[in-house]
């Protein structure tokens, strides 16, 4: 047995949102593997257990991120079942899709609530256990579209682009708690041949300049599902290395395709600020 195989699994208690498909269930799965304890949720907490099975080490729960109370409810179950969390893996949410004038206002907060503010709510129901204990870590996982827009997916990079600024906001604020943070941009990673790719929303309105574009682009998404490049097992057993690491990042780019995005659009920012130095830091005042 070499010293990697004798070094002993901490166990910790895992909370993940989102369980029920994807890479939360994938998480689901390699937490329990590694020896972790998980509360996992879903709207419907069956769907998980279809999806991983039963285990003496996991909680399945129903929880609507969107709704206060839920949240309140499954944190207290988490902490009556195993007494503390140790990792909070911010992973529900929804996938709208269409340029912003055909998204509807109703599509739009739906779109927020879910993936931002779902995200607050767990968050902040779980920090103050965290900070009684002295020690904790909240991942969120944002997207290769949290640093990097485009076309047609303007709402949803919006939510992204939010957690980003919220979580790199917040390190520094937990931090003197014994509190770590990672924001995890995955870039896209392959679906399930049906289960997963129903859940994608597309545009409520119909606006003739946008028709013609609108009805490629949404062929387009519906054409690339099932062929993304990234393999979802390799991104899980990736995502377990970062968390149990010593040190973990501030944030994890998860994917080929998401490094290259990152790294151009790195480049194009330093580019823009140096672009019109006369205009950009000649402007305090002379005194």
């Amino acid at each position: 047995m070499n010293k990697q195989e004798q070094k002993k699994i901490v166990a910790k208690v895992w909370f993940i949102t989102g369980a029920g498909r994807g890479i939360g269930s994938d998480l689901v799965r390699a937490a329990l593997e590694a020896g972790h304890s998980v509360v996992a949720t879903a709207r419907d907490a069956a769907v998980i257990t279809d999806e991983v099975g039963e285990h003496e080490r996991l909680l399945p729960l129903a929880l609507d991120v969107t709704k206060p109370m839920e949240v309140d409810d499954a944190v207290r179950a988490a902490l009556h079942r195993f007494g503390r969390i140790d990792i909070l893996i911010n992973n529900a949410g929804r996938f709208f899709t269409g340029f912003f004038e055909t998204m509807s206002p109703k599509q739009v907060r739906t779109q927020m609530e879910v993936n931002f503010f779902g995200t607050l709510n767990i968050t902040r129901a779980v920090l103050p256990i965290m900070r009684a204990q002295r020690q904790g870590h909240i991942v969120t996982v944002s997207a290769l579209v949290g640093i990097v827009g485009a076309p047609f997916i303007s709402i949803f990079s919006a939510s992204k682009f939010a957690l980003e600024g919220w979580m790199e906001s917040l390190a520094p604020e937990v931090e003197p708690f014994g509190i770590t943070t990672t924001l995890v941009e995955p870039g896209a990673f392959r679906t399930k041949p049906v289960k997963d790719r129903g859940r994608t929303v597309f545009p409520e309105i119909d606006i003739a300049d946008y028709a013609e574009t609108t009805e490629k682009n949404t062929a387009s998404v519906k054409d690339f599902n099932g062929k993304e490049p990234g393999h979802r097992e390799k991104l899980a057993s990736a995502f377990l290395s970062v968390v149990d690491s010593e040190k973990p990042p501030k944030r994890w780019v998860a994917g080929e395709d998401a490094v290259e995005g990152i790294i151009a659009k790195g480049r194009q920012l330093i580019a823009d600020a140096e672009a019109f130095p006369e205009l950009s830091t000649r402007l305090g005042h002379d005194d």
